[in-house]
């Protein structure tokens, strides 16, 4: 079973432009990504999907590799499907460019149901507790409601499930955390399917695929991530990083 990793990243974020380039203990935050993602033992190649030159030239400056697709994509997942249409692999994993403290154990853990061969998954989500209430009430961190199963319900950029009728501690809030295996098939059918009112809505890619009907299974990771969507999230992870013995193993 072949498996490969694309990573998509763009210059244009609107909340934190430039943010893949961003400096980040002296590297760019996609180089991060990328050589966090390439320790994992499992994948046979990874690749970043562009339409920035910068972006490509940076990732080329490293030593890694680099695709480079439209500007027009609105969604990760399109981009990465563009960049994977001619592999020759049985499941891509797509990592977000703004998860610099992606470890290899929990692109692992995310492969475990599509590797198992359960024909029901459409692709998998990780999700992780969410620890405080700020986190719970930013518009940057994806929530995600699940079912007795695992599977995704929906996901929201509001905080869901209402905080009125229980302390916050007890609440079962998750939040998705971006690495995100499809199938091949599977990741060709995304792109297929027309956008959903309510993908479009919440500006999440994994809402298509739940409003279509298609099964979204999460699988829980204990790792403490925290994705960089603003500036200040840069300088959050920049410590974090300082202290994590992932870091200098490629540092």
């Amino acid at each position: 079973m072949k498996i490969v990793a694309v990573i998509p990243a763009r210059m244009g974020s609107s909340r934190f432009p430039g943010k893949p380039l961003a400096n980040l203990l002296g590297r760019p935050m996609i180089e991060h990504v990328y050589r966090r993602t390439a320790m994992c033992p499992v994948l046979d190649d990874v690749f970043v999907a562009t339409c920035d030159q910068e972006i490509m030239d940076s990732v080329k400056n490293f030593g890694g590799k680099a695709i480079m697709t439209s500007s027009s994509h609105q969604r990760a997942s399109d981009r990465v499907a563009e960049a994977a249409a001619d592999f020759s692999a049985d499941i891509i994993v797509m990592i977000q460019g703004d998860e610099p403290m992606t470890y290899p154990q929990m692109i692992e853990a995310s492969l475990a149901p599509l590797r198992n061969g359960d024909k029901q998954i459409a692709c998998v989500n990780l999700t992780a507790r969410i620890q405080t209430e700020a986190e719970f009430t930013d518009p940057n961190t994806i929530k995600v409601v699940m079912d007795t199963e695992g599977f995704a319900v929906y996901m929201s950029r509001e905080p869901v499930p209402t905080r009125h009728l229980q302390p916050f501690d007890q609440l079962p809030a998750f939040k998705q955390v971006c690495i995100i295996p499809f199938t091949t098939a599977s990741l060709q059918e995304f792109i297929r399917l027309p956008p959903t009112p309510l993908e479009v809505a919440e500006s999440i890619d994994m809402l298509r695929f739940i409003e279509h009907g298609h099964k979204v299974k999460m699988v829980q990771t204990e790792y403490a991530t925290h994705a960089v969507d603003t500036p200040e999230d840069l300088k959050r992870v920049e410590t974090l990083l300082q202290k994590d013995p992932l870091t200098k193993e490629y540092m």
